[in-house]
């Protein structure tokens, strides 16, 4: 295994841009092929003047993340919606997207009870902190406060940051 992100069957992860508004018709088509993918989304509760609904809403636009060989990989690519691979700059081989960083990343919007924001992560490396109670425990990630506020991120390398608020209470320092 290199670096820990391609399993025993050359599966590893890649982002994949897609058109605007198409990223879960990408997810039912692969869904379809059998190539697994995993689109970030949380459901909403939306209101309406005349009633509620709850919706998907897709917290990385225009992107979706497979788990692929190198022949599906290829297949991928062939469907219409799918733009391209994000690749490094100065690299011409899609960028893999380590497995531990999408295993935290899932499992914190598996669990999450608050609202996950996805952003470019400007933010400076806080202290690591693991969510000792509450749907997210044994999550691990950096404890930041921004605007008096404490929250957990799970830091993404090459594309950025999930964030959930969290009371610090609920978290401890790890080390």
């Amino acid at each position: 295994m290199e670096n820990g992100s391609t399993d025993k069957n050359g599966r590893r992860w890649l982002a994949a841009y897609v058109k605007m508004h198409h990223e879960k018709k990408v997810r039912d088509r692969l869904a379809a092929m059998g190539i697994e993918s995993f689109l970030p989304v949380q459901v909403e509760l939306r209101q309406w003047s005349d009633r509620k609904k709850k919706v998907e809403r897709v917290l990385i636009a225009m992107m979706i993340f497979v788990r692929v060989d190198r022949e599906e990989q290829l297949r991928v690519l062939q469907l219409p919606a799918v733009l391209r691979y994000m690749v490094l700059r100065g690299e011409h081989a899609p960028a893999e997207i380590p497995e531990k960083q999408m295993e935290r990343f899932r499992f914190m919007l598996d669990y999450s009870e608050g609202t996950v924001t996805f952003n470019a992560c400007d933010l400076q490396p806080g202290e690591q902190v693991q969510v000792i109670k509450g749907p997210l425990k044994g999550l691990t990630g950096e404890l930041i406060t921004v605007d008096g506020r404490s929250s957990i991120v799970i830091r993404i390398d090459l594309l950025g940051c999930a964030t959930v608020e969290m009371q610090a209470g609920m978290v401890e320092r790890i080390g």
